[in-house]
């Protein structure tokens, strides 16, 4: 068996035809700000592809570069002018709990990223609707996998509970990430083995009403890794051992979001499918996201 790769970009452009449409409609020229206090590094990697994904859909970009104390004064001008229609916030700013702060000062409704506590309310509570019936906004990175994993044939796309039965093992827990992730994938069904440095925890299903609860578990990582019919890695450390072949049940679907590589070269071999990456659905995810909210403003 060779994994069948699924290229985020080939997913993403399909998404970006239909995003190209809507905003071409419009009677005016829908704006997304972003803020960078750094020049190197991912975030400014992020800003170039938003950039080109905003280049490819017809909205304007416009990032301004801040330094960290300018930030939060930069933000609260945007929340105000209605020239702004989203912004995201180019993260670490502070690299501290500073930036949790940031996250809760843009505008929910100009919060292209779904990082405001709004939106990991709704997330954690399993309330997908707001404003009488308004979809809520799910963090970029989390959707853009649940969206890849669709294309991977990892779900059933129909169904209340799409990853209803399904196993799920995740190592990354950031907040950002991999505890979003673990929420929602929980929320549609799935039982997700959530590891990082604290150790593991289970993310169970509790039905479609009720969301899912967060348990203490001693699974061990071969145990999880045995029994998972997904497998999702985000570690951004050299350290970190390779998810081998023999760790994998056959026909596994396997998705590395991390910079580095998380998965030895022989598990395509015994995965089904394989994301290498996820950056361009991320942004593509972010682009929809602007649309979504310009279009469900008051």
């Amino acid at each position: 068996m060779t994994a069948r790769i699924i290229d985020p970009a080939e997913v993403a452009r399909a998404y970006r035809d239909g995003i190209r449409g809507e905003v071409a409609a419009l009677e005016s020229p829908l704006t997304l700000v972003g803020f960078l206090s750094e020049d190197g590094g991912p975030s400014r990697t992020y800003a170039s592809y938003t950039r080109k994904g905003c280049e490819d859909v017809g909205i304007r970009f416009d990032l301004r570069k801040v330094t960290r104390l300018q930030a939060e004064a930069a933000i609260e001008a945007a929340n105000e002018d209605p020239d702004v229609h989203g912004m995201l916030v180019y993260y670490p700013v502070f690299g501290t709990q500073q930036d949790t702060y940031l996250r809760d000062l843009v505008e929910p409704r100009k919060d292209i990223e779904g990082l405001h506590s709004f939106w990991a309310r709704c997330l954690y509570g399993n309330r997908r609707t707001y404003d009488d019936g308004k979809k809520a906004i799910l963090p970029c990175t989390p959707l853009a996998i649940l969206k890849l994993l669709d294309a991977a044939g990892a779900s059933t796309t129909d169904a209340d509970q799409p990853y209803a039965g399904k196993r799920v093992v995740i190592f990354n827990r950031s907040e950002v990430v991999g505890r979003p992730l673990a929420s929602m994938l929980a929320n549609d069904g799935a039982e997700v083995t959530s590891f990082d440095i604290d150790g593991p925890l289970r993310f169970v299903p509790r039905g479609t009403e009720v969301g899912h609860a967060v348990e203490e578990t001693s699974v061990t990582r071969g145990e999880a890794l045995s029994a998972a019919d997904v497998v999702i890695t985000g570690v951004p450390s050299r350290s970190f051992a390779l998810v081998a072949a023999h760790e994998l049940r056959p026909g596994v679907v396997a998705v590395n979001f991390s910079t580095l590589k998380n998965f030895a070269d022989a598990a395509k071999e015994v995965a089904s499918s394989f994301v290498p990456r996820v950056g361009p659905m991320t942004v593509a995810m972010a682009l929809r996201h602007t649309l979504r909210l310009y279009l469900d403003r008051d």
